[in-house]
């Protein structure tokens, strides 16, 4: 190999290795940006880390300018094919739509500093089928709240009161996890959650809520700030305990499903359905529901309406279409 081959190899590393650098500055400036400026939550961050480091290692880090349609398309097939082409890697299009919304941010917050690359607005996410909602009907959902008076201990209580909050507020596992003890006013029956984004929203308990809260609070012996703990049975005296993570929490709801003979499957997520789902069934405007979900979109929200439809079916038949005498 001769000098000039050489020298033209060495360049285009170190050329390489320039770009690298340009982009994982401005993907660390972006992160700060979306920590310090739009207080976006730890795990946000951490999830727009992840889906921009897959994009750069994919994409061998290129300059912003290099990053054009044609490569985005590209990247868009390698999530379709390349990765769900494994069972272990499968994403689904709700997934790759997360990757391409973190790309598109990272690309606004570029073109807002005046960066060359490619227009944000040129993304466009992936279509998906309507999502559909699991809920809990009537019958099921009674079956699983009355499930833990069976167990007269701690652990009992504890998990009533589990089952009793998540029905009555639809507090999503991770808030429900993290509840402390001095957020929790019971002489109100309400009190205020830090949701998704950082965005505060008010809660409400429900009577069968309050009063498992209560008992549960009232037979603990320990000193955690926490609602939720573990309570280990061979060491019933200690004075402090972890809080329960959210996987402790998806396991106990599951267990209580199984022990209700609730056959589909029912996570954390399902309670919430269920709330959602009741207060559409008694009439609550779709507005209100959004406001007590914390939903930011009303569009989000609206993935439950479908499940008014029996009830529209309902008034259809009864008013719709009958002779006038019918109606008088």
């Amino acid at each position: 190999m001769n000098f000039r081959a050489l020298g033209e190899i060495v360049s285009s590393v170190v050329q390489y290795a320039g770009m690298v650098k340009v982009l994982e500055r401005y993907v660390k400036e972006f992160l700060e940006y979306l920590e310090i400026e739009r207080g976006r939550s730890d795990k946000t961050v951490r999830n727009y880390q992840f889906y921009l480091s897959r994009f750069a290692d994919w994409a061998q880090s290129p300059a912003p300018q290099d990053i054009t349609l044609d490569l985005v398309r590209r990247y868009r097939l390698h999530l379709n094919r390349d990765i769900a082409g494994r069972d272990e890697l499968s994403l689904k299009k709700t997934t790759q739509n997360y990757h391409l919304i973190a790309l598109r941010s990272f690309l606004k917050y570029l073109a807002k500093r005046d960066v060359e690359t490619l227009a944000p607005e040129k993304i466009e996410l992936a279509k998906q089928g309507s999502r559909q909602v699991s809920f809990l009907e009537p019958d099921e959902l009674k079956r699983m709240l009355e499930a833990p008076d069976n167990d007269p201990t701690i652990v009992g209580a504890r998990d009533k009161a589990i089952l009793e909050l998540l029905f009555s507020t639809g507090l999503r596992v991770s808030e429900l996890a993290s509840l402390r003890i001095d957020q929790v006013n019971l002489k109100r029956d309400e009190f205020t959650v830090k949701g998704k984004g950082s965005k505060h929203r008010v809660v409400f308990l429900s009577d069968g809520a309050r009063r498992a809260v209560k008992t549960y609070l009232e037979r603990r012996r320990d000193v955690s700030e926490h609602v939720f703990v573990r309570h280990d049975r061979a060491r019933k005296n200690q004075a402090s305990t972890g809080a329960l993570t959210p996987r402790s929490v998806q396991r106990i709801v599951d267990r209580y499903a199984r022990e209700a003979g609730v056959t589909k499957e029912v996570t954390p997520h399902t309670l919430r359905h269920t709330f959602a789902t009741d207060l559409l069934r008694n009439g609550a405007d779709i507005r209100s529901v959004q406001s007590l979900l914390g939903h930011e979109s009303i569009t989000t929200t609206q993935v439950y309406t479908h499940i008014t439809d029996k009830e529209l079916s309902r008034v259809y038949k009864k008013f719709h279409g009958k002779p006038e005498s019918d109606q008088a």
